[in-house]
């Protein structure tokens, strides 16, 4: 700690050099932890998909259905512990396109049980058992639109128009959290047997199943048993890993993960030549003065671990800021719950971040470090004369 305001005197000695090149490090961290958050956006899907749970959907595609009646007889394949379906509703709130949301009819009791990622409290879940139209919203969507439980909410839905053509009629009887951070808590559950009695079309059909195995080990054996069920029907399924039917969404997009890299590669390259530059200047700049210290008695060791210091103060003032910055950002909730209803400062790339700033102020400034421990005290000082 005595050599701290021998450091920080260096890096005033050019105060606009020093903080160009701190501005720049906090920007390539803050930019790190948004993308960050943005891959995390896009995977939570994959992140909290089950090992246990398949995805059983029409073959061809999936906004094609399947019979109700499918349920039953999925239950029945051996190695199956549960099914439930789930069918796209498509809700829309106050007939404002851009106020569209996850919206599903499902079987309550069925639905949590298979989905233990949804908190719904017990007298809220037997309020939802007793009222037909009853819903159940996540808190993110419910503090989107100022919901509260007892409110009655209309929505219409340009897949599935009620039969009367009148606008569909909800109570919302419970706010669901989710079990982890990454669960998406912007959806919207309502009671199956009240959507399929008032609809225009489509009775006795649902959008997909998802299924429960007995052993996470022979879910491709199980998958290709119910496959090998409805082969030859009018209504052909293709059944697959929740993981892999959640990465398929992710994969529309492209390659979420190969893009952030890539990215991040061009930032810290650039900012690795920004801030080792900076440090090769500084040590040029007191060639005389470093020749001086070692007059005095300052070990090679010494002065390398003053430089090597002096560099990874400019880079953990930079790089915390920036990773403090990004976690204040992603700290209120996704800017469009709409498209991004996860979104955070995921802790583990947190830590992978404060790794990338040690790393980064060790690798810019060993160079110029080693380059100050091998000065000759005699080179050093003939410069000044």
């Amino acid at each position: 700690m005595r050599f701290l305001s021998l450091i920080w005197s260096n890096l005033k000695r050019k105060k606009l050099r020093t903080s160009l090149t701190i501005l720049s490090i906090v920007v390539a961290f803050v930019l790190f932890g948004l993308l960050c958050s943005l891959k995390e956006a896009f995977t939570a899907g994959v992140n909290m998909a089950g090992a246990d749970r398949l995805i059983v959907r029409h073959k061809i595609s999936l906004i094609m259905d399947l019979p109700f009646t499918y349920g039953s007889r999925i239950e029945r394949i051996p190695g199956v512990a549960a099914a439930v379906h789930w069918t796209w509703f498509n809700g829309i709130y106050q007939n404002e396109p851009k106020n569209f949301f996850g919206s599903f009819p499902v079987e309550p009791e069925p639905f949590l049980s298979m989905h233990p990622e949804y908190v719904v409290a017990e007298d809220q879940k037997q309020k939802w058992l007793q009222t037909r139209t009853g819903a159940v919203v996540g808190r993110t969507l419910a503090q989107r639109f100022e919901w509260e439980i007892g409110d009655r909410v209309p929505l219409t839905s340009p897949i599935w128009p009620r039969e009367n053509e009148e606008a569909w009629e909800f109570d919302i009887v419970g706010i669901y959290d989710g079990a982890k951070k990454s669960t998406d808590t912007s959806g919207f559950f309502f009671r199956y047997d009240y959507f399929d009695e008032a609809r225009a079309r489509g009775e006795g059909q649902v959008g997909w199943y998802v299924v429960r195995v007995e052993d996470a080990d022979r879910v491709a054996e199980v998958a290709q048993k119910i496959d090998d069920e409805f082969a030859n029907s009018p209504y052909e399924t293709k059944t697959e890993p929740e993981g892999a039917f959640a990465q398929g969404f992710v994969q529309q997009i492209g390659d979420i993960a190969t893009m952030l890299v890539a990215i991040l590669s061009a930032v810290f390259f650039t900012i690795l030549l920004v801030a080792g530059n900076t440090m090769a200047q500084a040590v040029r700049e007191r060639t005389e003065e470093l020749g001086v210290l070692k007059a005095m008695g300052f070990t090679d060791g010494l002065v390398l671990v003053l430089v090597l210091a002096e560099s990874c103060l400019i880079a953990s003032v930079g790089g915390l800021i920036g990773l403090g910055l990004a976690w204040l950002a992603t700290a209120g909730g996704s800017p469009a719950p709409s498209i991004l209803p996860v979104f955070y400062f995921p802790v583990p790339d947190m830590l992978i971040g404060v790794a990338i700033v040690v790393a980064l102020g060790v690798v810019t400034g060993i160079f110029p470090a080693l380059q100050a421990m091998r000065l000759q005290i005699a080179v050093a000082l003939r410069r000044h004369a």
